[in-house]
């Protein structure tokens, strides 16, 4: 495994990434949020973003799916270039992509199996009952029994909204999942359940996984390797094991989570 000049880890030893980023850059106006990301992410693979409010994580996560266009740069999924896909092509690639949105991002007006078929009935096309079928299945997967399936999502608990959020994302058994910061609102025993589930379902798949977070006992429970983001570039990218002994000051004051050291929060005095 080698680093590159730019901190991009190339570890998949000559065969194509799953997703392959190179020089991505963008912008909103004068604000510069991505500063020409190099990245390599191996099929099965498990990769954690980090980094800190307002760093771009969201932005990267968006250019990935499709969502935001770079203004320079190319996406590569499977090896094709996948940065200016529309119509079709954007939604084949949409085909292979699972996603645990915040907050779980559940529809209020839908029942639970519902929810988590969503993407197989208006994806996929599958029938109703099969669709409820592999609702339920994929909920006793994530630990929730047959009787949630007809509840609906206020009835649940955060991590069990979570919980749904989850099964949603791996209902349609993609091949690469997205976790945008996974244990956000949870207490910490539940955040743990939810990262051990994460850990199985990406297993169980076989999928490739980018998650962005700023929890790092989530990123170290679920991360093969850790890629940081600070002012718009990757500052260091190794396989989590590594991490405490980064020697990048930037990364340990992030990871341990101290107010002095070379970032500088802007704090507005009243």
């Amino acid at each position: 495994m080698s680093m590159n000049g730019n901190g991009a880890v190339n570890g998949q030893g000559g065969a194509t990434p799953k997703i392959s980023l190179q020089g991505v850059k963008k912008a909103f106006g004068p604000k510069v949020v991505l500063d020409g990301i190099d990245l390599d992410i191996a099929r099965g693979e498990s990769v954690v973003i980090i980094g800190g409010s307002g760093t771009g994580k969201s932005v990267l996560l968006k250019c990935i799916l499709g969502i935001l266009e770079p203004d320079a740069g190319t996406i590569r999924i499977d090896g094709e270039d996948t940065t200016h896909a529309r119509g079709r092509e954007r939604e084949a690639m949409m085909r292979k992509f699972g996603m645990l949105f915040q907050g779980a991002a559940l529809f209020d007006s839908l029942p639970v199996w519902e929810n988590v078929a969503f993407g197989l009935i208006q994806g996929q096309q599958l029938g109703r009952r099969e669709a409820k079928e592999r609702a339920v299945a994929t909920l006793g997967a994530v630990g929730l029994n047959p009787e949630v399936a007809d509840l609906f999502p206020a009835e649940l608990s955060g991590g069990m909204q979570k919980r749904v959020g989850l099964a949603r994302a791996i209902a349609t058994r993609p091949e690469v999942i997205f976790f945008d910061e996974p244990t956000t609102g949870l207490d910490p025993i539940m955040a743990d359940v939810i990262n051990d589930l994460i850990v199985k379902c990406v297993r169980d798949l076989g999928a490739t996984a980018v998650s962005i977070t700023h929890d790092m006992a989530s990123a170290r429970k679920i991360a093969d390797r850790v890629a940081m983001l600070y002012k718009g570039r990757l500052i260091w990218v190794g396989p989590v094991s590594e991490i405490d002994r980064s020697d990048n000051p930037y990364v340990e004051q992030f990871i341990n989570g101290r107010a002095e050291g070379p970032i500088q929060m802007q704090i507005r005095a009243f």
